[in-house]
């Protein structure tokens, strides 16, 4: 298998369950990784923005990556959320982890707060691209970084470094990702960021998602996305359109406190969050409880 092709699909963006604590929830994250293994996602992304990793110590982090790679068994890839706005602290983290056996791939968040310019991005994951033993994949999100990595900056990576194999695209700008996918090199994959979006974005030629929706709807996101990526569009339109009102008010009081107050009411962990996160506002939690009770 190719290092893009183990990106295709279905990645699910794995929130942290915690505990009334605040203490991480190793119990319901177990089940959570059952929940979207069953479910037929194609590979878990662990660390990232819906995880909290921000919120997360280095041990935390550490035995939370342990303990999804041992929940995994290696039944689907695994991509370790490794980013920042510090490029010398990601390299000294590469250099210091010892052990990527179990790791399929690195998802690394475009710098945010510094907002470099576009040379200051590419030379940021040039950096990271040659001390990688591991497939990268770029990650744009403009809207949380406060900066736009231009198609040319990616299209640039994806050229020269011959490790950096996707792009997860979140900046809702479909004019630029047609343009990198109609310029990329062969091998280059983009990945849509955004749920609500896949569907056209597979239209254009992404090949897949990494989801937030997927964590509480894995059956049904990972097989409208497996339908769209296949040709079927009207069984892919079927799907896409049973999940948009859920997919809305997933969103509708910030990430991940909907997905996981979604997840609190289906059974699979609590919706407890770290500060400065918190839980959805009332009108959101009744909204969810209704479209979930009634979700078929």
């Amino acid at each position: 298998m190719n290092s893009n092709e183990k990106f295709t699909g279905t990645g699910v963006a794995l929130v942290t369950p915690f505990n009334a604590d605040k203490s991480v929830d190793y119990k319901s994250l177990t089940k959570l990784v059952k929940h979207v293994i069953k479910g037929k996602a194609d590979y878990v992304v662990v660390l990232g923005t819906t995880g909290e990793s921000v919120t997360l110590t280095k041990h935390e982090k550490e035995k939370i990556v342990s303990h999804v790679v041992k929940d995994v068994l290696g039944r689907v890839p695994v991509v370790l959320g490794l980013g920042g706005n510090n490029t010398m602290d990601i390299l000294e983290a590469l250099s210091k982890t010892s052990d990527f056996k179990y790791i399929d791939g690195l998802l690394s968040v475009s710098p945010y707060y510094n907002k470099p310019n576009q040379r200051g991005i590419y030379e940021h994951y040039k950096a990271i691209s040659e001390n990688s033993p591991l497939p990268v994949i770029l990650y744009n999100v403009p809207g949380r970084t406060g900066s736009n990595m231009a198609a040319e900056t990616t299209l640039k990576l994806a050229s020269d470094c011959k490790n950096i194999v996707a792009i997860k695209e979140a900046s809702g700008n479909m004019e630029q990702c047609m343009k990198i996918i109609k310029h990329k090199p062969k091998d280059f994959i983009l990945i849509s960021g955004d749920d609500m979006l896949t569907l056209p974005l597979v239209a254009c030629g992404a090949k897949g998602v990494i989801s937030v929706v997927a964590n509480a709807f894995p059956k049904d996101f990972s097989e409208m996305t497996r339908q769209m990526m296949w040709g079927n569009i009207s069984a892919a339109q079927k799907l896409h359109y049973k999940l948009t009102d859920i997919t809305e008010q997933l969103f509708a009081d910030g990430n991940p406190a909907g997905i996981k107050a979604a997840l609190e009411i289906m059974g699979i962990c609590q919706s407890h969050l770290r500060l400065p996160l918190v839980n959805v506002n009332a009108e959101t939690q009744k909204k969810l409880d209704v479209l979930i009770k009634e979700y078929k």
